[in-house]
């Protein structure tokens, strides 16, 4: 007790009192001890002492129930009235027994004083148990917050389904526990934080001490997680209560032994309000840990939970029991979703101040302070498996995890409120993705908006991101408050106007607040209460925080900013690629029809689905399934592109079942269905489809796949039945119209016959219900051949085939007929003629019954008769259905070789025709025998001949001549004989004889064979004959000798025959004999008859005497060794006598001496003669002496001049010598000379000397000092030929040496140059090249390789300069804000043509440039466009605008949509075209509102049927411009509807509810009429015709532009009967009047068709006459001007002499270009052009020092450049330039001021007037100006003094510098080398290009006005064709039919109108030339104009085809089939035609 209460007695301390347990060792019960008048602790203690009987020498100790020790006063004063004290032996001692504390719990006065504030649980139409939960976990989470270790929270939940009182909710955690103290502070209701106090501390210091954490510091704690939400002492109670009626809290204090216990129940309250005790107290069980002796037996459950007490060293479990049962089943059904409510609570708590991120290991939850927290909830169900355990950790799609998983950037800030208090907060993007928003839904939550589902299928996922939820979520010293949400701040919320950030972005934010207790909450923690009026105060400050760091700059701009970056760099789509083209969708409304993308594959979310994958569809019954035909994109792209979505073009599967494609939104798309599931879907509907025929034979007579029938066998009953794949017996078809579903079965017996295909046999049968398909037998198959039995499934009605794509199953059986049993047969074409003995074949052909082929029986014997002849034959062979007889012979007498004539008779047994007879005539045989005569020895002298005589006989005997009868006589005994050959082929007999036989070398008599036989006839037998020879007389040899001599003696010699004989080259043969013998060898005595016989070859004439002497003529021996001389000696007599020999020569004695050079007698300086020389040593005739010894090497000798003697080396080589090493050192080029030498004789070698090997390259004709200037894509000045040289530079003509060019990558060389090979010169030609390169200097080397090595030659530097006349660019220029409206004005159009060289190509022609219009329907926009586009010139060009174009006052098209412009620029070689500038025309004002279909007339009556009173079923009206165009979007409004009657007319019919008018909400221009019914019963004039009006009401359509009402007449009848019969002619007559306004559009549109091509005929001739005058200006005359062929050849002719002035060398500058920047004007040697050569010489050298020097516009950019080069690089900045004293370019030459008469000669001008400046004129006349002043030009030196000394009588003189190169300068100084130009060659490319010659403007002028006449004829001729045309389709019948057809309809309608009496009611309609005569507009009778008339011309057809598709057409002439037949049809070529259609 406090001091200050102790002071003095009062009537309180009276009451003072304490309860004392005495536990030193027993369990005695509680005494009360008074404390009054007690001042300190020393007296309590001896009044504890009496009290208790204790004595002195007993020591104990007192202390509170938490073991705090009362030990002084201090310590006595922290007791207070009604405190628990213990007596015990020490203050550590353990409980003997528990020990019950009272507790008072009254609630605090704070009940009544803050018992307003907002209660606990409106829950907003949640379940509030999970915020019940919370603040249970509130507690646990202060309890725990000074734990060093892991922060451990159990929720457990038993529930026991049979005994639900028994269930029971624990909440646990390892915190700091409770003393006693606390937990009677936590018992009393509404004692806050605030207000609480322990013993010895004030009030706040509970609070106070709950907050200190182990963080450091408030302000040091992230997010403000300091755990200290248990505050206001009343959620806790109310939790418990809420979820229960009772609660036990347990709780053990850290380093506390003893466990405090409290209980609290509504029974416990209820019984002591019943009692009259007091309601607020208690008793807390201070006990031992782990006793559980108090709680009853069946508390198993809590008893449990007392047994884990020892595990614990301190906790806190709240134990609630007898639980509401209304609770259990959802948290025991709904865990995941309170447990995921619990983790988004907490979820920074759970997961730290950066949330749950991927970094949840081990590591990092020890590491981490803030995520040591573990709250794990356990549900436990008696009897049940093992419990469902959930750790909130765990728990990932709580909604702070789902915002944190989808989010990709975070937006961190701050607000400061108050000046103090700050707010943390994070925005966080969600991007799109693919096809879907990822800002995540809260799906358990019934305060947000449910997800808008789709209307329509292409509004595919319409949910906008985060909807109508707010952005920011609160979050109170972390932990999260429910019910607080901010929808936004200014500066993050959507913008009113427009942005370039789509709206969507805002919608895909999410947001978190954090807020410390500086913010008022309710006391159940659901609301903040000041928290967002704070935030949304002028005086708080946002910034925002970057990388740790608050920015200073605006928060909105860095919002904005951080936004536009999310949603370029996060938000992904659907990627659409393979792109195919762009297609029109008639299948949607007309303004979603174009244009839509076609593509073959799409990507999404990873995956790939292409065209032909198999898919499935969701949300579809039943399920679709298909195959992917395309994917649709609406919109205007031309290729890959990313997209929320777009529709998917299937083939339903399966195609047999359904056949039809489907087009689905994509979204659709079921990505979880696999390729499996997808095709066995498809295979199973397939499965109930017809699949095959089963066959069966009740009757037998089976026909039998492929087999034999014979004609005529019976075809018995057939009986057919359908089954599907599944096995099912069917009859229909499943899943289609009762009419269509049966299933017939179709019989077809097909006979296939050479002819074709034949059907002999057609039945169709039907399925009965108590009979199957049957088919009854059938008799009539009697054609032979194979035949096919069909069986083929067809539908009902239609007979088809084929269902759904797929053939109908069927049944066939091939099988073959076959002829029957044999009946008859016939003798078959014999193949004659027929001989004696000679075999052939009779064929007998058998038949059947039916006459068909029939096979013959297998045992037959025929037999054969024939008068005269013997007959026989071998066999009978069956083939086929034939027997042929083979082997028949015949023997007889034939007399003659005509032949004789037989009658043969053939019989077959066992045939009913068994006989056929024939005749025959048989002819002699072939040859048998020979007869040969005479038969005896014949003697003959050898040389004779011998006769014999044949005859040739058959096998009868018969004499024959058969054949070819060519009789031989070979004779053998003796070789040489002859053959004797006769031919007995036409007489059969002959005399064989021949020449005679002649043996050689016959001595005596000999017999020899002769065998007779016939030629090619081996079976007749060979005749041998016996012939005696005897010798002859006659010469048969020679025996020749000559005389040799030798050593002077004479031999004779015998030369033998055929043999050789040899001599000394040139010597004769003499002395040479001869003899003659004959046969016998017998000699022979000369005569003069036989020696005149005999001649001889070597010489011409023999001498008869010399003959006669025995001898013959001396014979000459040949010169040669290689010659031989034939001799032959020839006796003419007889068949005459040879004698041959061979004379040949040796070598004389050696003579000359001959060198050869055995290879080629080339060699290249330094090297060896490839082959050795050969050298021969001859006699005097010339054959080589091949004897001489090897040592005659050694005398050979070889000298020359500058020959290598030291290398020379002579060797004897196959009878020959050779020379070796013959090398030249130093010899030049050329011929060289070799002498060989040997005993007197000599000879000389001629060699060529050729270059050494390659070592160098030479470029042939080209002069490399300086680089070489070229255009762009033009050609080489030279062609480029390389020249191999050697070491010394002489040309090395070494061939196939491959030579390459190398370059730099950058350039272009066309053709590319292939590596080539030398020719025989060294020389490789690679042609003339074309450079194709940007500006710059490129280098370009030839290379060779040779042996391995590379040779690398000059380097050519090529200066590749800019063409200014080639056109590259067109820069289109508008202004890109202009509002393009249907038939207004297009803003101007300027297009630069800009060329090569970056500037404005200045020649360009504005006939070359033309402006494309289309319409947005082409497959690829940016390809150029069809022919069909609108093509515009450009305005005429003035001067100053040289190659810039405009164009304005275009006209933008009158038809609303997407449109392209492109400019395109054509000169006849180089095609430009702009990039595509994609323009949206929007509608004008409206004018109008119409029905896209006319509504007709409607009847209507007033009676109780409800069709007969509805006015109007459907109807859209739409709201168009003048132009007919659909208003869009704003246009939203009123439509009232309002019925009229004729004047007069008082009864007015009414709609239902009894109003004439009616209110309709219009959206976006349209209105939509449904069901519009009038009142039954209501009034009304019968038969009278009323009118609807419709009137339009919109707040932005100016009054003064009101739109005409619409009016719908109609007719009103009382009599249902009689408005049915009306409706039907009122039908009728809609149908006839738009029928005529069709005609008379189509009449209109012709006509007015035919005016304008008469216009543009004469337009077009006079745009030709005009065009023609300038040609003939132009000096063209009009004869070549007739014909367009002429005209082209012009064209092509002009052309082609352009061409070769281009190819035509001129100067070029060979300096680098100046770098590009639009601030640089180039370098100065580039800015002019100098047309003579000597003037751009001298001039160029005159301003060498300045010519690389780079113009800049200003000197910013000129010290950039300076910088860049390192000061290298002149520069000169024209802002720099002193202007004032810059010459005048118009002034005169200076001698005219003084005298203006004089004519000086030498032609002076100025410098500067000598230069072209081809852009930028006038800066470059600044600069020109400053560096030349007044320079002077004149022709010599002598003409530039003579002038200069006139000049300065008067006034200074300027620099004078002359064509011939000299120079004067100011001063008067000349000559000498700095004064005397240098050649253009020395200026190294510093020099003035040369301009275009004027004859190349002139052609251009030319070919250009050439090309316009061209088009001018074709478009005269084609508008004459054109309007011959269309004038002879008026003239056509079916104009004249059409028009009949007009008046009849006309008549029609006129009587139609009388029967309903519309024609007797006048009622004035204006006239209308709209399709609709209903609209009321006052401009309807205007003539459109050229462009809307071709527009309404479609429109109108349109409009009839539309009518057509809904069915109102009826009328039964012919007027609406053929009412479209010759409409307006707008060609390819863009011509307007009327034609069939």
């Amino acid at each position: 007790m406090a001091s200050s209460k102790m002071a003095a007695p009062t009537v309180e301390d009276d009451d003072a009192f304490v309860f004392v347990f005495d536990r030193r060792s027993t369990d005695a019960p509680e005494v009360k001890i008074p404390t009054g008048g007690l001042f300190n602790f020393v007296d309590f203690k001896e009044r504890v002492r009496e009290a208790l009987d204790i004595t002195k020498r007993d020591q104990f100790v007192i202390a509170t129930t938490n073991r705090d020790e009362i030990k002084d006063d201090e310590s006595w004063d922290m007791i207070d009235k009604g405190d628990t004290l213990y007596v015990m032996k020490h203050v550590q001692q353990e409980l003997c027994a528990p020990a019950q504390e009272r507790v008072n719990y009254l609630p605090h006065y704070d009940t009544i004083v803050k018992g307003g504030m907002y209660e606990y649980y409106a829950s907003e139409g949640q379940n509030p148990l999970p915020y019940a939960f919370a603040e249970l976990i509130d507690n646990a989470l202060a309890a725990t917050a000074d734990n060093n270790g892991p922060r451990k929270i159990d929720i457990r939940l038993h529930f026991d389904d049979a005994n639900p009182s028994r269930s029971c909710i624990s909440v646990i955690d390892n915190g700091k526990g409770m003393t006693p103290r606390q937990l009677n502070n936590w018992a009393i209701y509404r004692l806050s934080k605030f207000i609480r106090k322990e013993k010895g501390r004030g009030p706040g210091s509970e609070a106070r001490d709950s907050n200190n954490l182990s963080f450091v510091g408030e302000e040091n704690v992230p997010r403000y997680m300091n755990s200290d939400i248990s505050y206001f002492g009343v959620g806790g109670k109310q939790a418990i209560f809420y979820i229960g009626s009772s609660t036990r809290m347990i709780s053990k204090p850290k380093d506390s032994r003893d466990v405090h216990e409290l209980t609290i129940s509504k029974e416990e309250f209820e019984k002591k309000e019943k009692n009259n005790e007091a309601i607020y107290s208690g008793f807390i069980r201070n006990r031992k840990p782990c006793d559980n002796s108090h709680i009853p037996a069946e508390d198993e459950i809590i008893r449990r939970l007392v047994l884990e007490e020892n595990k614990r060293e301190s906790f806190t479990a709240v134990v609630i029991q007898l639980i509401n049962p209304s609770h259990i089943p959802y948290l025991k059904h709904k865990m995941k979703e309170w447990t995921r409510q619990l983790s988004h609570i907490y979820h920074y708590y759970l997961h730290g101040p950066d949330g749950n991120v991927d970094d949840d290991t081990l590591a990092s939850k020890q590491n981490n302070p803030f995520k040591n927290i573990d709250i794990e909830v356990s549900l436990y169900t008696r009897g049940g498996p093992q419990p469902k355990v959930v750790n909130l950790r765990d728990v990932g799609d709580d909604m702070q995890s789902m915002f944190l998983h989808t989010a990709s950037s975070n937006f961190e800030f701050k607000a400061l409120v108050d000046g103090t208090n700050i707010v943390e907060g994070v925005l966080r993007y969600h991007p799109f993705l693919y096809d879907r928003e990822t800002f995540p839904s809260e799906a358990y939550d019934p305060r947000m908006d449910p997800e808008p589902e789709d209307d329509h299928d292409y509004a595919i996922n319409d949910r906008p991101a985060r909807g109508r939820r707010p952005v920011f979520e609160c979050y109170w010293n972390g932990r999260l408050i429910p019910y607080t949400l901010i929808e936004d701040f200014e500066w993050c919320c959507p913008p009113k106007k427009p942005k370039a950030i789509p709206s969507d972005c805002y919608n895909r934010v999410s947001g978190v607040l954090w807020t410390n207790d500086s913010f008022q909450v309710s006391t159940n923690k659901l609301t903040f209460l000041d928290l967002e009026m704070k935030l949304r105060d002028k005086s708080t400050s946002f910034s925002r925080i970057h990388s740790g760091h608050e920015k200073r700059t605006s928060i909105e701009k860095e919002f904005v900013s951080w936004l536009k970056e999310c949603h370029d760099k996060h938000d992904k789509q659907i990627f659409f690629s393979s792109f195919r083209g762009t297609i029109t969708r008639t299948d949607l409304p007309k303004h979603k029809q174009s244009p839509w993308a076609v593509y073959d594959q799409v990507e999404w979310d990873g995956r790939l689905y292409k065209k032909g994958s198999l898919v499935k569809i969701m949300r579809t019954l039943p399920p679709m399934m298909g195959t992917i035909k395309c994917f649709m994109l609406y919109g205007d792209h031309d290729g890959e592109v990313y997209s929320t979505g777009g529709d998917l073009e299937i083939i339903q599967e399966p195609r047999s079942v359904y056949d039809d494609t489907k087009i689905v939104p994509l979204s659709r798309l079921d990505r979880t269905a696999s390729h499996h599931v997808v095709k066995k879907f498809i295979e199973d509907e397939e499965a109930k489809l017809p699949d095959s025929l089963i066959i069966s034979w009740p009757e037998g007579n089976e026909v039998k796949q492929n087999g034999r029938r014979p004609a005529g066998e019976t075809v018995g009953d057939v009986k057919v039945e359908i089954c599907n794949k599944r096995g099912e017996m069917i009859s229909k078809l499943p899943g289609t119209a009762a009419t269509s579903k049966k299933l017939l079965v179709e019989l077809k017996i097909i006979w296939h016959s050479p002819d074709g295909d034949e059907v002999i046999v057609s039945h169709i049968s039907q399925h009965g219900k108590n009979w199957p398909y049957w088919f009854r037998k059938m008799e009539n198959v009697k054609n032979l051949g194979p035949h096919t039995l069909q069986l083929q499934t067809v539908l009902n009605e239609s007979g088809a085939t084929m269902f759904a794509g797929k053939e109908l199953p069927s049944y066939k059986i091939r099988f073959t007929v076959t002829e029957a049993e044999p009946e008859r047969f016939t003798v078959g074409l014999l193949d004659g003629p027929f001989k004696v003995g000679v075999p052939f074949q009779i064929p007998l052909e058998f038949q059947d019954k039916y006459n068909h082929p029939a096979k013959p029986p297998s045992k037959l014997k025929p037999d054969f008769t024939a008068a005269g002849l013997e007959l026989s034959y071998s066999d009978a062979h069956i083939k086929g259905n034939s027997i042929i007889i083979r082997g028949v012979e015949a023997r007889g007498t034939v007399t003659t070789s005509a032949g004789k004539n037989f009658n043969l008779t053939v019989k077959i047994p066992g045939l009913e025709e068994d006989s056929q007879s024939l005749k025959i005539r048989l002819l002699p045989g072939p040859a048998n025998a020979l007869v040969v005569t005479p038969e005896d020895m014949q003697e003959i002298e050898n040389g004779s001949p011998v006769s014999f005589n044949v005859v040739v006989q058959d096998v009868a005997n018969n004499v024959t001549s058969e054949g070819k009868q060519i009789i031989t006589c070979k004779f053998s005994g003796a070789s040489g004989l002859p053959t004797y050959i006769a031919d007995c082929s036409n007489s059969s007999s002959c005399t064989l004889t021949g020449d005679a036989l002649t043996l050689k070398k016959l001595v005596k008599e000999q017999v020899i064979t002769a065998k007779i036989d016939i030629q090619g006839m081996k079976n007749v037998q060979s005749v041998e004959k016996k012939i005696l020879v005897k010798p002859s007389f006659r010469v048969t040899s020679f025996n020749l000798t000559y005389g040799s001599e030798a050593n002077n003696k004479v031999t004779r010699v015998s030369i033998p025959s055929s043999g050789e004989i040899t001599g000394i080259a040139g010597q004769p043969i003499k002395d040479i004999c001869f003899k003659l013998f004959d046969e016998g060898g017998r000699e022979t005595t000369l005569d003069e008859q036989l020696a005149s016989k005999v001649k001889v070859n070597w010489v011409p004439k023999v001498s008869r005497e010399v003959i006669l002497q025995g001898k013959l003529p001396d014979i000459k021996i040949p010169n040669s060794v290689s010659e031989s001389k034939y001799c032959h000696v020839n006796l003419l007599q007889g068949p005459g006598v040879e004698f041959t020999f061979t004379v040949r020569c040796v070598p004389g004695p050696p003579s000359q001496l001959k060198c050869v050079c055995q290879g080629t007698k080339a060699l290249q300086v330094g090297q060896e003669l490839d082959q050795p020389i050969l050298v021969t040593i001859k006699d005097k005739h010339g054959n080589s002496i091949n004897d001489l010894p090897p040592s005659t090497a050694r005398e050979i000798k070889v000298s020359g001049a500058l020959l290598n003697s030291d290398s020379i080396r002579v060797s004897s080589q196959q009878k020959n010598f050779v020379v070796h090493g013959v090398k030249f050192d130093k010899a030049g080029v050329g011929t060289q000379e070799l002498e060989v030498t040997w005993n007197g004789l000599k000879d000389y070698v001629r060699l060529e000397v050729a270059a050494g090997p390659p070592a160098q390259l030479e470029l042939i004709g080209w002069t490399l000092e300086q680089a070489v200037a070229v255009y762009n894509d033009s050609k080489l000045p030279h062609s480029l030929k390389v020249q191999l040289l050697d070491e010394a530079g002489n040309p090395s003509k070494t061939a196939d040496i491959k030579i390459q060019i190398a370059k730099d990558p950058k350039i272009k060389l066309i053709p590319a140059p292939q590596p080539l090979k030398t020719n025989a010169q060294g020389i490789t030609d690679f042609g003339l090249l074309t450079v194709s390169a940007t500006r710059g200097v490129y280098d370009i080397q030839p290379k060779a390789f040779y042996n391995k090595s590379v040779i690398s030659g000059p380097k050519i530097k090529l200066n590749v300069q800019s063409d200014p006349t080639r056109p590259v660019e067109l820069q289109v220029d508008y202004s890109k804000n202009a509002a393009f409206v249907a038939g207004d004005i297009f803003p101007e159009f300027s297009v630069k043509v800009m060329a090569e060289d970056d500037s404005v190509m200045a020649t360009a022609n504005p006939t070359h440039l033309s402006m494309k219009l289309w319409k947005c329907d082409s497959a690829n926009q940016n390809m150029p466009p069809s022919r069909t586009a609108t093509s515009m010139s450009p305005d005429t060009p003035l001067k100053s605008d040289k190659g810039v174009f405009h164009f304005r006052k275009r006209s933008v098209p009158e038809q609303a949509g997407a449109y392209n412009v492109m400019f395109v620029f054509f000169d006849g070689k180089h095609e430009l075209y702009s990039t595509v500038i994609s323009i949206n025309v929007m509608p004008g004002q409206p004018v109008e509102i119409s029905p896209q279909d006319s509504p007709g007339t409607p009847t209507v009556s007033n009676t109780r049927n409800a069709a007969s009173r509805c006015l109007i079923r459907h109807l859209k009206l739409t709201l168009k411009d003048k132009f007919g165009n659909h208003m869009g979007e704003k246009y939203n409004g009123r439509l009232t509807l309002e019925i009229t009657a004729p004047e007069g007319v008082t009864e007015i019919p009414c709609f239902v509810g009894g109003t004439k008018s009616l209110d309709m909400s219009m959206l976006n221009g349209q209105v939509h009429l449904q069901n519009l019914m009038l009142q039954e019963n209501t009034p009304g004039k019968d038969g009278l015709e009323y009118v609807l009006k419709c009137h339009v009401s919109c707040d932005i359509i100016p009054r003064n532009r009101s739109i005409p009402h619409y009016e719908i007449p109609f007719l009103f009848y009382n009599d249902a009967k009689k408005q049915s019969q009306m409706a039907a002619l009122s039908k009728e007559r809609d149908n006839l009047q738009s029928t005529i306004r069709a005609y008379k559009s189509m009449f209109e549109t012709q006509q007015q068709l035919v005016s304008e091509l008469r216009i543009s005929v004469l337009e077009a001739t006079r745009e030709e006459q005009n065009i023609r005058g300038e040609l003939r200006k132009q000096n063209i005359p009009a004869s070549q001007l007739q014909d367009m062929g002429v005209v082209d050849k012009l064209v092509a002719a002009r052309v082609k002499e352009r061409e070769q002035l281009l190819k035509v060398p001129r100067r070029l500058c060979g300096l680098p270009p100046a770098p590009k920047d639009h601030e640089v004007l180039g370098k100065i040697a580039h800015l002019g052009r100098v047309e003579d050569n000597d003037i751009a010489r001298v001039m160029s050298w005159h301003m060498s020092a300045d010519m690389d020097c780079v113009v800049t516009l200003s000197t910013k950019k000129a010290k950039e450049i300076y910088h860049q080069t390192n000061g290298k690089q002149q520069v000169l900045p024209l802002d720099s330039i002193y202007r004032k004293n810059l010459p005048d370019w118009g002034k005169p030459l200076p001698h005219t001021r003084f005298r203006p008469s004089w004519t000086p000669p030498g032609n002076p001008v100025y410098a500067r007037d000598m230069l072209l400046f081809p852009q930028d004129q006038e800066n470059c006349r600044i600069v020109f100006g400053m560096l030349l002043g007044d320079t002077l030009i004149l022709d010599t030196l002598d003409h530039a003094n003579s002038y200069r000394q006139e000049i300065i009588k008067h006034t200074h003189c300027p620099t004078i510098l002359t064509r011939n190169g000299d120079r004067i300068r100011s001063n008067g100084k000349f000559g000498g080398t700095m004064n005397k130009a240098l050649p253009v060659e020395k200026l190294r490319g510093a020099v003035f290009s040369e301009p275009l010659p004027m004859a190349y403007h002139a052609l251009c002028t030319q070919i250009d006005t050439l090309q316009s006449y061209k088009g001018a004829l074709e478009r005269q001729s084609k508008a004459k064709t054109d309007l011959q045309e269309q004038i002879e389709c008026q003239k056509l019948p079916e104009m004249v039919n059409k028009y009949t057809e007009c008046q009849d309809a006309q008549r029609q309608l006129k009587d139609i109108e009388h029967k309903l009496g519309v024609g007797l009611q006048p009622r004035q309609r204006p006239p209308s030339s709209n399709s609709d005569p209903r609209l009321k507009n006052s401009n309807t009778t205007e003539t459109p104009s050229k462009r809307q008339r071709t527009l309404s011309g479609s429109s109108s057809s349109t409009t009839v085809s539309n009518s057509h598709q809904n069915g109102e057409v009826t009328t039964p002439t012919r007027a609406s089939k053929r009412i479209a037949s010759m409409t307006t049809v707008v060609a390819e070529d863009g011509r307007k035609k009327l034609r069939k259609t």
